[in-house]
């Protein structure tokens, strides 16, 4: 009796071949595997490539970045102050370019007072004390003008939180956008002084003033404190100060503060004495008209008949 399924059985050949194709269609669909995982760790690859590019021109970009210019109504570094504590109205300075100091009228009788100031400075804090009062009133009378230069040389007295350069960034806010609370906010800041070698007031404790000193703006000006907006130009007019001469003056170059001058000429009395400092502005108040009336000839009588 035959088997039937002797006929259907493969050849020893065929069995061959049918092993052979079956391991060719694997290495095909193997390789496909292949090129696949090759496509996708290669656009992997690729795209974690083109992201960090992106990160870098990014922050190449940032950094090329023209800087910004200074605070409005203060071109000259400072801000003029006058009768009413009304500010002076200035562009800011432009990148590169040379403060343009305020000229003082030599006809004028108005006292001319300058001061730059560290607001983490306890001597800066023991002028104000002594005669912030006095200043306040020449100023407000329109005896006197006051031009303010926030000038930040004490950041290593603030445990690494640079609060010279953030409390002179943060008088810088309220110039640009408030110029005519700066007198309240600068007496603010000195009546809130910490004290060196402690981390000084935060940014928020900095904003919170200036709302106490009823600025306007106080949405952007708060921004503008807590992004630093004016750093770079602090550590300009730092530089542009300490090492060239301060305009119309007898002063070389501010090495400490506070530097107070009046008419043009540095006070170096006492600073916690009133009456020292009031003596010295009224001398040059004196000396100015004294200048004045010298200059002017004296006509000469003419002879009686």
């Amino acid at each position: 009796m035959s088997n039937s399924n002797g006929a259907e059985r493969q050849t020893k050949n065929e069995r061959r071949d049918a092993a052979r194709e079956k391991a060719r269609l694997l290495r095909e669909e193997q390789r496909k595997k292949d090129r696949r995982t090759r496509w996708i760790v290669q656009g992997s690859v690729i795209g974690a490539t083109l992201a960090i590019v992106a990160v870098i021109a990014l922050v190449i970009m940032n950094s090329v970045q023209p800087p910004a210019p200074g605070p409005r109504n203060m071109l000259s570094d400072g801000i003029l102050i006058g009768e009413g504590f009304e500010a002076v109205p200035t562009e800011g300075i432009q990148p590169g370019e040379l403060p343009v100091a305020h000229v003082r009228d030599e006809e004028s009788d108005v006292i001319s007072i300058q001061v730059f100031l560290d607001y983490l400075c306890p001597i800066c804090g023991v002028f104000e004390e002594t005669n912030g009062e006095q200043i306040a009133t020449w100023v407000e009378s329109g005896a006197a003008t006051v031009e303010i230069f926030p000038y930040a040389i004490l950041d290593r007295a603030s445990q690494g939180t640079k609060y010279s350069t953030r409390s002179a960034n943060a008088a810088a806010c309220v110039a640009n956008y408030s110029p005519n609370q700066f007198y309240d906010f600068n007496t603010i800041l000195f009546e809130n002084q910490p004290e060196e070698n402690t981390v000084g007031l935060s940014d928020d404790e900095l904003v919170a003033l200036t709302v106490e000193a009823n600025v306007e703006k106080a949405p952007s000006i708060g921004q503008c404190i807590r992004d630093q907006k004016f750093k770079t130009w602090v550590a300009d007019a730092r530089e542009r100060h300490g090492t060239g001469p301060v305009p119309n003056s007898n002063v070389a170059s501010v090495t400490g503060t506070p530097t107070i001058i009046v008419n043009g000429v540095q006070y170096t009395g006492s600073l916690n004495d009133a009456a020292a400092f009031s003596a010295f502005v009224l001398q040059a108040a004196n000396a100015s008209f004294n200048d004045k009336a010298s200059s002017t000839a004296t006509p000469t009588p003419t002879p009686a008949p």
